[in-house]
C-alpha cells in the first residue's frame, strides 16, 4: 500500500494492481479517493472485482486495456477506515481464513486444500455470531452464522453471493441468515459451492448507505474484506464512498 501511495502522491499517470482482490483492494486503498487511476492486472484465483468490471483475465488484454486509459468511476465500501472493493463479513468466513493462511504456513497446505480442511474444522465448532445491526431504522438484533456487506448489489444463489451488475449506484448491501442453524452450513456451503440452488429465502438482505454492527459481549470482532481478516474494534461502522476510485476499464 505504500508503495502505491507513493506513486499517488508523486503524480504517477496510473497504479496497476497485478494480482488477486486482495492486492487490489491494497491499492485501491491507497487511491480511493484520489484522481489516479487504478489499473488492474487480475492474476488471483477468483478475480471476483475484474470479473464484476469486465475486465479482461487474459494477461496481454489487461494491459491493453490499461494502456487505452478508459477510465469509469466506481464506488467503495468503507469499515472503520478500511477500504473494500468488493465485500466485508464477519461471522464464520473471517475464521475460516484465519485457519486457512495457518495450515498453509505450518503445514505448506495448497490454497484450496487448506480452505476444505479449514473449513471442515471451523464449522466442527462454530456457534455463529450475535449482533445488534442498526441502519438508521429499528436495530435488528440476531444471531447469524454469517453477515456480510456489499459494495453495491450482489446477485444471489441460496447463500452464494455473484456477480454484481453495478458498482456505481452508492449503496451497501447487507445479507445475513438468522434462520440458519451452524449445523445445516455443512450442507449448504458444499451446495453453494457446486452451483445447486438452496432456498432464496435463507439470506434476508437490505440496502443502507451506512449501517453500524455492534457485539453484546465482544470488544473486537474478526473482519474480512476482500479476503484480507484485520481484528476490529466494536462498533463496526460501514459507509458507502460512492466514485471513490478511478478503473481504467475497457470502453463500452
Amino acid at each position: 500500500m505504500q508503495i502505491a501511495r507513493e506513486a499517488c502522491e508523486s503524480g504517477a499517470d496510473a497504479v496497476v494492481a497485478a494480482g488477486g482482490d486482495g492486492t487490489v483492494n491494497s491499492v485501491a486503498s491507497a487511491l480511493a479517493g484520489s484522481n489516479t487511476p487504478l489499473g488492474v492486472i487480475p492474476l488471483g484465483t477468483l478475480n471476483h472485482f475484474a470479473k464484476d468490471l469486465h475486465l479482461p483475465l487474459d494477461l496481454e488484454d489487461a494491459v491493453g486495456v490499461i494502456a487505452a486509459r478508459h477510465v469509469r468511476k466506481v464506488d467503495a465500501g468503507v469499515v472503520n477506515d478500511h477500504v473494500f472493493v468488493n465485500n466485508s463479513s464477519i461471522g464464520v468466513y473471517p475464521s475460516i481464513v484465519v485457519e486457512r493462511e495457518e495450515l498453509r504456513r505450518r503445514r505448506g497446505y495448497r490454497k484450496w486444500t487448506a480452505f476444505a480442511v479449514a473449513t471442515a474444522h471451523v464449522l466442527r465448532h462454530y456457534r455463529g455470531v450475535a449482533i445488534r445491526i442498526d441502519a438508521g431504522d429499528s436495530p435488528r438484533v440476531v444471531r447469524t452464522p454469517f453477515f456480510a456487506v456489499g459494495n453495491n448489489e450482489y446477485l444471489i444463489d441460496g447463500i452464494r453471493l455473484g456477480a454484481r451488475l453495478r458498482l456505481d449506484a452508492g449503496r451497501l448491501f447487507v445479507y445475513y441468515a438468522p434462520r440458519v442453524h451452524t449445523r445445516d452450513l455443512p450442507e449448504l456451503l458444499v451446495l453453494a459451492l457446486v452451483g445447486h440452488a438452496t432456498d432464496s429465502r435463507v439470506l434476508e438482505s437490505f440496502a443502507a448507505e451506512t449501517l453500524q454492527v455492534d457485539s453484546p459481549s465482544r470488544r473486537t470482532l474478526r473482519v474480512a474484506f476482500d479476503g484480507e481478516v484485520a481484528r476490529l474494534a466494536t462498533p463496526l461502522r460501514y459507509r458507502t464512498w460512492p466514485h471513490a476510485l478511478n478503473v481504467l476499464v475497457p470502453a463500452r
